[in-house]
């Protein structure tokens, strides 16, 4: 039997963007098209940036990059992934989403880049 797994999505969030928001919200959105598969798969799907972007708008950030915005984004990605069985490393070259793979791999955790090596929960 295998039970349910919280799985992180990483992806590019600013890569390639140059720090348009019309772009970032489009890498979010290509993220994001990864939860509903992976929850009805039976798990728990996660991003870094459902709790990170909240927090750092909390702690003031006025723009992408600010001490606000780097005491928080990647610093929560890797305290979500302590409580992770798996990352899901999808989209393009990103060193964020690289980074988030290496800390999964140093925690143990499973790391699939595809959907299709995701079992479902049973």
């Amino acid at each position: 039997m295998l039970p349910d797994m919280m799985i992180l999505i990483a992806g590019p969030y600013r890569s390639g963007t140059n720090d348009d928001p019309a772009l970032i919200q489009k890498n979010i959105h290509e993220m994001e098209s990864y939860a509903l598969p992976i929850f009805r798969a039976g798990h728990i799907p996660l991003l870094g940036e459902w709790f990170a972007l909240p927090l750092v708008a909390l702690a003031g950030s006025k723009k992408i990059g600010d001490d606000a915005f780097n005491e928080i984004f990647h610093p929560i990605a890797v305290r979500l992934l302590e409580k992770c069985d798996a990352v899901l490393r999808v989209g393009g070259p990103s060193a964020g989403a690289d980074e988030m793979v290496r800390v999964g791999q140093s925690l143990g955790l499973k790391v699939y880049k595809t959907l299709a090596e995701i079992p479902a929960a049973t």
